[in-house]
């Protein structure tokens, strides 16, 4: 008669690692990490706003609909007041619109300082290369209206997850409450939701102060480098904001600020765009490492480690990967120390 098969030390760490593999997997093979990403910050939002609540008063009932209505809110007003303040900056003419309206003007002067070899690929006018940009577009409609679609279908599943982070926040407190009647299944479920969230909160603080030091080497440089050069450029404190809010999405974030800093930059000189160039590209770079030591002391993982898993990641899922990836990687392991094997 065969004897039941003793349970290993690695039998959890299986089962977690499992359950990580069937979650990432979906997400990143169905394209729904902006659904994911944005169910995590409105339950985290939500359940910090909550105990901040009931840590004020403790006797508050319904906290959890009461936070989220409060950040629902707050949202909305944030959201409102950005809008109203571009708005201004719009008919001001000293805000983003500026900014482009500039960056036009430097296309059209920008043949006069090239050399001639480069300057046969640079638009005439203004005219000019809004015409080549139709022409592009007509020729590749297929793959615009496609790149349109992705864009509906993630904003779509980024409402979609705030309603579901949302109805979490209300909910699963309420039933997590019979913990002595909790079938084992439905406790380890929730522990790994609130590992999850722990490792998303982390990352996501971290990825702000990423943000934080990439805005302030930037406006060291718009700031304070250039005006001492006596080469300033217009519209510095646009770019320095915008170079905050484009510093939270990783990579494709960069190359907008950086190609807007680049071109405003070509109204002093070729010299200082070279010197922007090279600046920016310093702060870029520095950032990967940035970014692997800070969110690595978050998630106790070396630097090494949260470069190879984000490389990995970029190559098999792209820039959805790339992001993804320290979240994952922080799963992965928390698992591994809270089952004593690392």
């Amino acid at each position: 008669m065969n004897q039941p098969t003793s349970a290993t030390p690695f039998h959890g760490p299986a089962w977690a690692f499992g359950g990580i593999a069937l979650l990432w997997g979906a997400v990143l093979s169905l394209h729904l990490t902006p659904a994911l990403f944005a169910a995590l910050i409105t339950f985290g939002a939500t359940r910090a706003f909550a105990n901040a609540l009931q840590r004020r008063w403790p006797a508050l009932r319904h906290v959890q609909s009461l936070a989220l209505v409060l950040l629902l809110s707050i949202a909305i007003i944030a959201a409102s007041v950005v809008v109203e303040v571009v708005a201004e900056a719009a008919a001001s003419g000293s805000g983003y619109a500026g900014l482009l309206q500039q960056m036009a003007s430097v296309l059209e002067q920008l043949r006069t300082h090239l050399p001639p070899w480069l300057a046969g690929h640079v638009p005439v006018s203004v005219d000019a290369a809004r015409s080549a940009a139709a022409t592009w577009l007509r020729e590749h409609a297929g793959q615009v209206q496609l790149w349109g679609g992705h864009t509906v279908r993630g904003i779509g599943y980024a409402i979609a997850g705030v309603v579901i982070g949302g109805l979490l926040a209300v909910q699963l407190p309420a039933q997590v409450q019979h913990g002595g009647t909790a079938r084992p299944l439905a406790l380890a479920l929730h522990r790994g939701f609130d590992g999850l969230i722990e490792r998303f909160t982390a990352v996501v603080f971290a990825q702000f102060r990423i943000a934080a030091i990439n805005t302030a080497l930037t406006g060291v440089y718009l700031l304070g480098i250039l005006p001492l050069m006596g080469t300033p450029i217009p519209f510095a404190s646009t770019l320095v904001a915008a170079t905050f809010v484009a510093s939270l999405l990783p990579v494709v974030g960069n190359l907008l600020s950086n190609t807007m800093i680049v071109v405003v930059s070509l109204t002093q000189s070729v010299a200082v765009a070279g010197l922007s160039l090279l600046w920016l590209t310093g702060i870029h770079k520095l950032e990967y490492f940035l970014n692997a030591h800070i969110i690595g002391s978050r998630i106790r993982a070396k630097a090494w480690e949260l470069l190879i898993a984000m490389l990995t990641m970029e190559a098999v899922f792209g820039l959805a990967g790339l992001i993804s990836a320290p979240v994952l990687y922080a799963q992965l392991k928390y698992v591994l120390h809270q089952h004593d094997l690392l």
